[in-house]
């Protein structure tokens, strides 16, 4: 049976079920690229992922981006950068 990982929400909405592996692939491939370019603009960020993942990702990338990005800034790992219109991430400090 497929590994799965419940998602938090920042604002403590319900998070969901997926599979732990994509999960890991969508997170590593984000964490780098945010590393890379910080702050990065957030459909910049989705671009580049889905330039990145698309021949070997099965599901729809950018869903699976705002879940990550959602859980990765509930568990403090990124953050919205504030006042940027469109919004930006960034790794915690």
């Amino acid at each position: 049976m497929e590994e799965k990982i419940l998602t938090l929400h920042p604002q403590g909405k319900k998070g969901v079920n997926i599979a732990k592996k994509k999960y890991d692939q969508i997170a590593n491939a984000m964490l780098s690229l945010v590393k890379k370019h910080q702050p990065i603009p957030y459909q910049l960020l989705n671009d580049l992922l889905i330039e990145q993942l698309q021949d070997e990702f099965d599901g729809s990338i950018p869903w699976y981006v705002v879940t990550v990005k959602l859980d990765l800034e509930a568990r403090g790992v990124l953050e919205r950068v504030p006042k940027t219109s469109p919004h930006q991430v960034r790794l915690t400090k």
